[in-house]
């Protein structure tokens, strides 16, 4: 999955995305997607990649918990096997929930 495949999938949520973060004094209010490629898991042989992996952290930002944004996140997510984490950041006042997957 390219980059651009990615932020279209996430962008069928409605929610605003950024790659990373969004440009200082830009982002939005809550709720709102940022992610980010954290590093690879390639299946190599021979000294060769054969087949690239990327390992991608989706994040979801709500102010207060609001499951139906994690669905909405979800079911754009539906045809790839990810893993979830809850946290509240206390300095920011807002959750985030963490998807991490490989594509």
């Amino acid at each position: 999955m390219t980059q651009r495949e990615l932020t279209a999938l996430l962008e069928s949520t409605g929610l605003p995305v950024s790659y990373f973060a969004f440009p200082e004094g830009t982002a939005p209010a809550p709720p709102f997607i940022c992610y980010r490629y954290r590093n690879s898991n390639n299946f190599s042989a021979d000294g060769l990649v054969y087949h690239k992996t990327d390992r991608v952290a989706v994040e979801l930002y709500t102010e207060t918990k609001q499951p139906e944004y994690e669905s909405l996140v979800e079911a754009a997510l539906s045809g790839i096997f990810w893993k979830k984490q809850e946290n509240y950041i206390e300095s920011e006042k807002r959750f985030q929930i963490v998807y991490e997957m490989e594509v």
